[in-house]
């Protein structure tokens, strides 16, 4: 049976990212995103829900987030779910669920919109060149015909 592995999220970051580097060199961000519903009870009352996701790049494409992304800043990203799984110090089995990222797209108002981040190509274990990301302090917003 074929499986399928996709994940679009818009929301905005719950901290800033978190740049750090693997042994290999290879530069990594984690960073937390959060994500609102909102709906209609059958009542008329407002509900919302807030999913709190983590969320992990490799790459340039880390080096670009950290730059340009901060606490509270809205973000679109597409990725794939990764399980992880661990002993602790105390002996004990730890998991955890995150979204390793493939590419993103600045989203809001002034400085935010249009650019993005490629493929995660420089995730361990992948050889391609990932061309550079472009991002620049206009956001591109000048070509949104809008």
């Amino acid at each position: 049976m074929a499986s399928f592995n996709k994940v679009i999220l818009a929301g905005n970051l719950t901290r800033d990212p978190q740049l750090s580097t693997l042994p290999s060199g290879t530069p990594v961000v984690e960073l937390g995103i959060a994500c609102n519903r909102r709906w209609k009870g059958k009542d008329g009352s407002s509900n919302e829900e807030v999913t709190y996701v983590d969320v992990r790049s490799y790459g340039r494409q880390a080096e670009v987030l950290n730059q340009y992304f901060n606490k509270g800043k809205p973000i679109l990203i597409e990725g794939r779910l990764k399980f992880d799984q661990w002993e602790g110090k105390d002996g004990g089995k730890r998991s955890k669920l995150y979204v390793v990222m493939e590419s993103f797209s600045f989203v809001g108002s002034a400085g935010g919109g249009g650019g993005g981040g490629n493929a995660g190509r420089d995730e361990p274990g992948h050889s391609d060149e990932m061309p550079p990301v472009s991002a620049g302090a206009d956001g591109g917003m000048d070509d949104i015909p809008f």
